[in-house]
């Protein structure tokens, strides 16, 4: 299962929720039918009745919640599909879930670390790579930086650059 926005709120009175979406993929939310939510209260799978656009997000309903009450059971959920209905990213792009987690080396083939968390900004993503010791670098998505990128395989190859990762980081 792959999160696709997570529910912040509810609106109105007829069980309306507010989303924060986690995709890219234009007419994600238009098109979806049918959602897992996941949150502290456990999974459950809902039919989608409607959406609209807002400008911080979209608003869902769903076919099984018609009050305030029950949608507010809902909030702080993850909104989930299944991987299999995801469509394909477009060539040199990558889910976040397909990155997390991965082995990273550098051009050397020396361990770098686990990428374990993918940071949004203006420019580009910055990927936190830990090394075994608990020490962190921050890595710039970049194609100058980034050298190669093996989902299969689960392995990013990162160019060494001038204070980026020193010498003796490598283990």
């Amino acid at each position: 299962m792959v999160t696709i926005g997570k529910i912040i709120g509810t609106h109105g009175v007829g069980g309306e929720v507010k989303v924060t979406s986690y995709s890219d993929v234009p007419g994600r939310f238009e098109a979806l039918t049918q959602v897992e939510v996941q949150n502290s209260l456990g999974s459950r799978t809902l039919e989608v009745s409607g959406y609209r656009r807002t400008a911080r997000g979209f608003l869902l309903r769903f076919e099984s919640i018609a009050t305030p009450e029950v949608a507010r059971s809902l909030v702080g959920g993850f909104l989930m599909i299944p991987e299999e209905r995801l469509a394909p990213p477009a060539a040199d792009r990558y889910y976040e879930y397909q990155l997390l987690g991965m082995n990273v080396r550098d051009e050397d083939g020396a361990h770098v670390g686990i990428l374990k968390e993918i940071l949004a900004t203006t420019g580009n993503a910055v990927f936190v790579v830990e090394n075994g010791r608990g020490a962190e670098h921050l890595i710039p998505g970049t194609k100058e930086l980034v050298r190669s990128v093996d989902v299969d395989g689960q392995i990013m190859v990162v160019r060494r650059a001038p204070g980026l990762l020193d010498e003796h980081d490598a283990l």
